[in-house]
């Protein structure tokens, strides 16, 4: 399941067995590579141009010019949504101070350590979750004073896994 803004609305947006639906509704569409970050779209039998103009992918927000009009797309994943319910979204601060994890699972991998500075949208770690590997990312600046846990460790809901400073 992802989430898209675009433009100030807000579309569902899921992908079952191949079957896309937008809004729980069945989405189909031809989508063809003309050159790197350029497109061509029919959809209902029109035609569409796209060019994909900038994208952020740390921050997952993109600009795309369909026929000429462009629109910024703002991507939320299974994750950014789990942390938005929990009150955890990117924009709550700008510093770091303590990261739990966001679900139970395993620490499959560290790409942080102590004394370590890290940028908003860096990766700290990966979480496997139901069978789903996770990017951890920072949702603030800051330099990491601890790591609670280690590698092959499992954690649980809420578990403290790094202190920054």
């Amino acid at each position: 399941m992802l989430k898209a803004i675009i433009n100030d609305q807000t579309f569902e947006i899921s992908d079952e067995k191949g079957a896309i639906s937008i809004n729980n509704q069945p989405f189909s569409w031809d989508l063809r590579d003309i050159s790197e970050n350029h497109f061509h779209i029919i959809k209902d039998n029109q035609s569409y141009n796209a060019e994909l103009v900038e994208a952020n992918y740390a921050e997952k927000i993109f600009k795309l010019k369909i026929n000429g009009t462009i629109h910024t797309v703002n991507l939320k994943n299974r994750t950014d949504l789990l942390l938005e319910k929990m009150g955890m979204s990117s924009a709550a601060s700008a510093k770091l101070n303590n990261l739990k994890a966001p679900m139970p699972g395993l620490i499959y991998e560290m790409k942080v350590k102590v004394g370590d500075e890290v940028k908003k949208g860096d990766v700290l770690l990966i979480l496997v979750a139901m069978k789903m590997e996770n990017a951890i990312k920072a949702a603030g600046d800051g330099i990491v004073k601890s790591i609670k846990t280690n590698t092959g460790d499992s954690v649980e809901k809420g578990q403290l896994i790094m202190e920054f400073e």
